[in-house]
C-alpha cells in the first residue's frame, strides 16, 4: 500500500471525529433547580422588561422538569432577568442572572421573586 493511501485513509478516519467535536459545544443551558416543572422560560436583559421567546419550546416535551437542563438559544452572555412560568398560570421572576458562554446557569426556588398566585 502506498504511503499516500495510508495518509488519506487516516485523514478520512480522523476528519469525522474532528468535525463532530467542533459541533459538540453544549452552548448555554438552564438547570431547573426549582421544585416544579417549568412550562415557560423567557429572558430579558436585566432591568429592561423586553422578554424574548419562550425557551421551553427548545425542549422535546416543551417543559423543563426539576433537575432537567434546557438548551437556551438566541442569547448572548450577560446579565438577564428570567420570567419563569408554571402550569396553572403561576409566574415568577428571577432577577440579574449571570449567563456565561457555553455554561450552565441555574434557577432555584430561592431565586424566584414577584410571583403571582
Amino acid at each position: 500500500m502506498s504511503r499516500g493511501l495510508i495518509v488519506v485513509g487516516v485523514a478520512l478516519l480522523v476528519l469525522p471525529t474532528t468535525v463532530l467535536a467542533q459541533g459538540k459545544g453544549k452552548g448555554i443551558r438552564l438547570w431547573n433547580l426549582t421544585s416544579a416543572t417549568i412550562s415557560s422560560f423567557e429572558l430579558s436583559p436585566a432591568g429592561k422588561n423586553e422578554w424574548g421567546p419562550n425557551q421551553t419550546l427548545n425542549d422535546k416535551d416543551k417543559e423543563v422538569d426539576h433537575d432537567e437542563r434546557l438548551r437556551i438559544t438566541g442569547v448572548e452572555p450577560g446579565h438577564y432577568d428570567a420570567k419563569v412560568g408554571y402550569s396553572g398560570g403561576k409566574q415568577c421572576v428571577a432577577r440579574d442572572i449571570e449567563i456565561k458562554a457555553d455554561a450552565v446557569f441555574s434557577v432555584s426556588d430561592k431565586d424566584l421573586k414577584d410571583c403571582n398566585k
